[in-house]
């Protein structure tokens, strides 16, 4: 029972024993409630033989029924819950990582990571981005916001939910207008961000500590980034790198548009090339054009959908396959996979293959993710999604 609701909380049925602590419990292991209560409403859970399971968010309409946010009976999911949960959060990102001491762009919430399973809140300078992955988030809408100017007062608040998520959590968002696009900054070098495009922002700031990583091999080099995006790779090969010359390719001519002001903001002199990576790498090797001494290749999202993970791999291993083509021997290969149904062992292997048929030897320097600004709980390996190799190339 929830100690602090004036009534019982509804009550939801497991079909089994509760024999997992993971967050998320879908729906064919739940018994069909009689009432079946609104999405998004907080439950009390039960297994089969009728012991306490947790407490936390109920939606029939989703294919995740259950949300699990305690597992302690006598810890109600109220306002208090939230402010402990977000204050804990920020605590994090502000007093044990320091973060503001090197950027004013980050990962403030990370939904499972941070115990708050269906959240995300990014922070870009003076404005506050909250995303919603769940009916129930989404009717704590107010609280959570509350919450959130307490911690940064002055913030502006947008937020929004991906289309497919609404319709599948069935809630509608009501997304605001776009705020002001704001200019973020790490490590000394500044960014354009602009949140409520179609870019969501025009900037990853889950690539901050590889970005750094990447400019300590680009002293005096020639750098190539692939699906350069808003140019963060490039502009820190060239920044704090020292490249001696940068090439982004992307497809998007927008977000191209995004890193041509970025570079100019740092006053960094990066060539920008609007093309698909296929056709140019493989004008490039018809050519025997020169070979660079750094290539980054961070393509965006493969699929949501668990039965496109093999095309998903193929479609890496293609362009992997053609990007260490470009590689001078000897040279720094970083390749990344921001899929999250991709495993590492999955994407390491599929480097493993690429290798193979572009006739390179590929050895493994470093395995990295995002920043700990996304933390992941170990009982939770979904929340860690990116998957950056490393490489030295012969």
């Amino acid at each position: 029972m929830n100690p602090q609701a004036a009534e019982p909380l509804p009550l939801i049925h497991l079909k089994t024993e509760r024999r997992s602590n993971h967050p998320w419990i879908f729906q064919k292991m739940v018994e069909k409630p009689v009432n079946k209560p609104k999405p998004g409403t907080v439950v009390d859970i039960v297994d089969r033989e009728g012991t306490f399971a947790g407490r936390g968010f109920y939606n029939g309409h989703s294919r995740i029924a259950l949300r699990v946010l305690t597992a302690d009976p006598d810890e109600a999911v109220d306002e208090d819950f939230f402010a402990r949960r977000i204050a804990a959060a920020v605590s994090l990102r502000r007093d044990t990582l320091g973060l503001d001491k090197v950027t004013d762009a980050y990962r403030l919430i990370h939904s499972e990571g941070d115990g708050l399973s269906g959240l995300v809140v990014d922070r870009f300078a003076d404005t506050l981005v909250i995303e919603y992955f769940s009916a129930g988030m989404f009717r704590q809408r107010d609280l959570i916001r509350r919450r959130l100017l307490e911690h940064f007062p002055d913030a502006n608040l947008y937020w929004f939910a991906e289309e497919h998520v609404q319709k599948q959590e069935s809630f509608d968002c009501g997304i605001p207008a776009p705020p002001t696009p704001t200019v973020i900054h790490e490590h000394g070098v500044g960014f354009h961000a602009a949140p409520g495009t179609k870019h969501k922002t025009g900037f990853f700031a889950d690539q901050r500590d590889n970005r750094k990583t990447l400019s300590e091999f680009c002293t005096g080099k020639r750098v190539l980034d692939l699906c350069c995006n808003s140019g963060g790779f490039g502009i820190y090969a060239k920044t704090i790198g020292g490249a001696d010359e940068v090439v982004g390719v992307d497809l998007d001519e927008e977000i191209l548009g995004i890193a041509e002001k970025n570079a100019r903001l740092n006053k960094a002199r990066v060539r920008f090339v609007q093309a698909d990576i296929f056709h140019w790498l493989r004008d490039a090797a018809a050519n025997n054009a020169k070979q660079f001494d750094v290539v980054v290749l961070d393509p965006a999202k493969m699929t949501r959908d668990r039965e496109q993970v093999i095309p998903a791999l193929k479609k890496y291993l293609d362009m992997n396959k053609l990007a260490l083509g470009a590689v001078k021997p000897g040279g720094i290969f970083l390749t990344c996979s921001c899929t999250g149904l991709v495993s590492e062992e999955q994407f390491l292997d599929m480097l493993r293959r690429a290798a193979f048929y572009a006739n390179r030897t590929v050895q493994v320097l470093k395995v990295s993710g995002a920043g700990p600004d996304h933390p992941w709980q170990a009982h939770v390996p979904e929340s860690r999604y990116l998957k950056a190799a490393f490489c030295r190339v012969e």
